[in-house]
């Protein structure tokens, strides 16, 4: 039984220590392998809980220190990433993404006590956000951009900011059967995405593009959930 119990917390931790290195990777600017650390720590993330339901071993403990390994992985490591990227760029203004850190924290905290969000999410996840933030700086880091981009991202961190506290319901993995029609056109739509950005990147010989396909799954999960919003109001 004890054991069973030191594998979600382990599992948990795994996810805080990618996000650690996440943090450093970005901050020597290896932007290519924070993105990989933070997908790494999303799966620790997955199977954390799942091996808690699994193992029927939920505990207190194990929800408080998801939350915190949670905010270091998906709130820290892309506030960091960002700044890192845009710093050189725009000076200290670049101080201003740092606010993803702290907004991820309060969109987690909300979450621990927030009843409505058991099968779905009110507001962004911070897993997908940081995906986003991460791959797309990915890529962009690969390419020659104008400095106006810069002062877009900077812009759109506050935008991301506002999604992850956000009440706009974001359909889960988890819904049994809500939402259904939505993940499956979200699923095509991502073997579409990552299958042409692959192709290009082995084309053109650059992962970075492959990374990229990162973001625009986001964007499309985004855009999925904010036009079903939309026809929801009609």
């Amino acid at each position: 039984m004890q054991l069973k119990r030191i594998i979600p917390n382990s599992l948990t931790c795994a996810n805080l220590l990618c996000g650690s290195v996440a943090v450093f990777m970005a901050t020597q600017e290896q932007f290519l392998w924070s993105f990989a650390f933070i997908l790494a720590g999303g799966l620790f993330d997955f199977f954390d809980g799942a091996s808690a339901r699994w193992l029927k071993v939920p505990s207190p403990l194990g929800v408080q220190l998801d939350s915190l390994a949670d905010d270091i992985t998906f709130g820290l490591a892309p506030a960091i990433a960002l700044f890192c990227y845009l710093q050189p760029i725009i000076g200290w203004w670049a101080l201003i993404a740092l606010l993803i850190a702290a907004f991820s924290a309060i969109r987690l905290a909300k979450f621990n006590i927030d009843e409505r969000q058991t099968t779905s999410f009110i507001g962004l996840a911070t897993p997908p956000n940081a995906i986003f933030w991460t791959s797309l700086i990915c890529y962009l880091h690969s390419i020659a951009v104008p400095v106006w981009i810069a002062w877009v991202l900077l812009a759109g961190s506050l935008l991301s900011c506002y999604l992850l506290i956000s009440e706009i319901p974001f359909f889960s993995f988890k819904s049994a059967g809500e939402g259904k029609m939505r993940m499956i056109v979200f699923l095509f739509g991502c073997c579409g995405i990552m299958g042409t950005c692959t192709t290009i990147a082995i084309t053109n010989h650059q992962i970075a593009i492959a990374a990229f396909a990162g973001a625009i799954c986001v964007f499309w999960y985004i855009l999925i959930n904010l036009l079903t919003l939309t026809q929801a109001k009609k």
